[in-house]
């Protein structure tokens, strides 16, 4: 037992001394090569001397994108490389020891600024280069698949790099070269699609329906388009608080959003203009001959609406002569007072009448029992009672021809409300559809172009090969 144990023993010294050696030979390194050495100068031979930064950028993660604050948040790796050559070192002094990892606060580091999206420098003592690998420079943002992670809002279209010299500022200061990573993204639509666009079609097309209620009912018109109008304005108010506050660009969906309001707001409009016009009678209005002609006549055919032709309208002068047989006679003034009265007291004057002709009647039946001269006085007797039946039976004609001239009139008025009302329904759909169409399409066309710089047919990506 004793005899296994010791060859054990004896490799794991070997291990322990061998391991210690090659960490003796790092610290051996690391010790020589930081001797003189001092992080805070430039590694350059000569003063003249120009260090070549190479830059590299890899995106891991995009965060997210707060466009009310204008930020993008991110996850990079910057990758830089330089020559040093205080930091070389024969391999064969050191037992073949050619790779050595130290800490970043020990070396020199390029005193490279990221300003949100490029690193300037200085060309006076750095110069700032794209990386390059297999022979090809690296113009493109680095992504690697297995670390990446895609985000669910915004969609990479392009992500080239540009090396840019600014001719107006100095070669001393800092902003004369620069490495501009860029990143051309895209909204992913579903989401606003589904959670504010389609609200937004739907609501206002409830709007749009509102025409299918009668003419007259302007007031439950108007309250359900101010709901309507209500509605939007939350969604408004909802997309604003995520919009930036700026006036060089407007957003699609606020363009929208702010059509559909002015849409409601005509079809409020709408319904108090065609409610004025259905409630109008001939006491308050007259209707042109131009208005009856076009609302009456040539937009129900155009229009393929079912309009009840109407009689000719009666003439509107309460002082009309009505023809009693082969002569004529004119209302008075008591009779024009009896047309207003209410119809109580109408019934009562003409029962009173009533009783004139049955006495009248009554007359007249017993005149043949009497002899010439008698029946001749009797007729002349009953001659005012008939007169005055003759002169009820006019004033009901003409209660009754005024009555029917009013409702001709009322019913006139109320054609024209539903003409009205025809005429904007189809202004207002064809303005809502054709402004949603506009606005879709230019949604549509508002895509990322096929390169990212026009002009500039270089892709930017690595070659297929």
């Amino acid at each position: 037992m004793h005899g296994g144990q010791g060859p054990l023993l004896l490799l794991l010294l070997l291990a322990v001394c061998l391991g210690a050696q090659g960490r003796n030979q790092e610290e051996r390194l690391l010790a020589d090569l930081m001797q003189n050495y001092d992080p805070n100068l430039r590694p350059a031979e000569r003063d003249s001397d120009v260090v070549n930064v190479s830059l590299k950028l890899t995106l891991t993660n995009l965060i997210s994108l707060n466009e009310r604050e204008e930020a993008l948040t991110t996850n990079v790796w910057i990758e830089m490389q330089w020559c040093d050559y205080r930091l070389r070192w024969d391999p064969r002094d050191y037992e073949g020891l050619w790779v050595l990892r130290v800490p970043s606060t020990m070396v020199w580091r390029p005193d490279i600024v990221l300003e949100n999206k490029s690193q300037t420098y200085s060309t006076n003592e750095i110069d700032l280069q794209l990386s390059q690998e297999d022979g090809q420079t690296i113009e493109w943002i680095f992504i690697d698949p297995e670390a990446f992670t895609e985000n669910g809002e915004w969609a990479i279209q392009h992500r080239p790099a540009k090396m840019l010299l600014d001719p107006a500022a100095p070669a001393q200061e800092a902003g004369h070269q620069k490495v501009v990573f860029y990143l051309l993204i895209q909204r992913k639509p579903l989401f606003y699609v589904i959670n504010i666009i389609a609200p937004c079609v739907l609501i206002s097309s409830v709007a749009i329906l509102i025409y299918f209620l009668p003419a007259k009912a302007g007031g439950q018109k108007c309250t359900v388009a101010i709901n309507v109008l209500l509605a939007q304005t939350v969604f408004l108010f909802l997309v604003a608080k995520k919009v930036p506050e700026t006036s060089q660009a407007v957003p699609l969906i606020s363009k929208y959003l702010t059509f559909l309001l002015v849409v409601t707001i005509l079809i409020v409009v709408n319904a108090v203009v065609v409610l004025n016009v259905s409630l109008r009678s001939p006491h308050t209005h007259s209707m042109a001959r131009g208005v009856r002609k076009v609302f009456l006549r040539l937009l129900p055919q155009l229009l393929r609406m079912h309009v009840r032709p109407l009689a000719p309208a009666a003439v509107q002068d309460t002082q009309s002569r009505l023809q009693n047989g082969s002569s004529g006679r004119s209302i008075t003034t008591g009779e024009e007072v009896a047309l207003c009265l209410p119809r109580s007291e109408l019934l009562f004057q003409q029962w009173q009448r009533q009783g004139l002709v049955a006495a009248a009647l009554e007359k007249l039946e017993k005149g043949p029992e009497l002899g010439p001269s008698q029946f001749c006085g009797s007729l002349k007797q009953a001659a005012p009672a008939i007169q005055a039946c003759v002169e009820a039976c006019n004033l009901i004609a003409c209660a009754r021809h005024q009555q029917s001239h009013f409702d001709n009139g009322n019913e006139e008025w109320f054609l024209v409300g539903r003409v009205l009302d025809r005429v904007c329904f189809l202004a207002m759909l064809s303005l809502f559809v054709c402004g949603t169409a506009g606005i879709f399409l230019m949604a549509h066309y508002n895509r990322v172009p096929a390169l990212p710089f026009p002009g500039d047919p270089h892709p930017y990506l690595p070659s297929p090969d």
